[in-house]
């Protein structure tokens, strides 16, 4: 997928003239990209169409309508956008409760580094986590990792003429596995490689 360019944003009002309609087609859009792994993890796969989103209201929220400052997102955002030979996904980490997300977040340590991806019979393809900043420390993990699965060709063939993709977690504390993806995110999924 091609990176975003500054031709490819709307101005500020542009943008809020249909943000209500855009809204809901992003909405839509991200649905069929999520996977839960089981009731406190989501991965969201990003595309060109959610990180577009994403930087049009980064720049809405902070009224951002200079040049410099929508490079600057650009360039912060563009990285989220899988080019053809892997898939990116943020991963949200969520409990309601305060006390007890603090208490998970230093449990599930390291657990970025555990999530996986598998096409068919093969080897599980391990996420590639937090290449932007490092997302963990000695006393716990972050609550929002992004996540990158390189595969390689025979991967992406395998995936092209059909055969089932799984996601799962290996955490001492935290084990769940989707098996296989669901047709519509598959789908979906295969969209983004080459």
């Amino acid at each position: 997928m091609a990176q975003l360019q500054r031709t490819d944003l709307m101005s500020l009002e542009a943008y809020a003239r249909e943000r209500d309609a855009i809204r809901r087609r992003i909405i839509e859009h991200r649905r069929r990209r999520q996977v839960a792994l089981g009731e406190h993890i989501t991965l969201s796969f990003e595309d060109r169409d959610t990180v577009w989103y994403q930087i049009q209201e980064m720049l809405r929220t902070e009224r951002i309508f200079e040049e410099a400052g929508i490079l600057d997102e650009l360039a912060a955002y563009n990285p989220l956008i899988p080019d053809g030979g892997n898939f990116k996904a943020t991963m949200m980490i969520e409990y309601p409760d305060p006390e007890e997300r603090a208490q998970r977040l230093r449990e599930l340590r390291g657990v970025e580094r555990k999530v996986w991806l598998r096409i068919g019979g093969g080897a599980p393809i391990f996420a590639i986590a937090d290449e932007d900043l490092e997302r963990e420390n000695e006393d716990k993990t972050s609550a929002v990792h992004f996540l990158r699965f390189e595969l390689d060709r025979d991967a992406i063939e395998r995936a092209k003429v059909g055969e089932a993709l799984a996601i799962g977690v290996e955490h001492p504390h935290y084990a769940v596995a989707v098996d296989p993806l669901p047709p519509a995110i598959r789908d979906a999924l295969l969209r983004d490689l080459k």
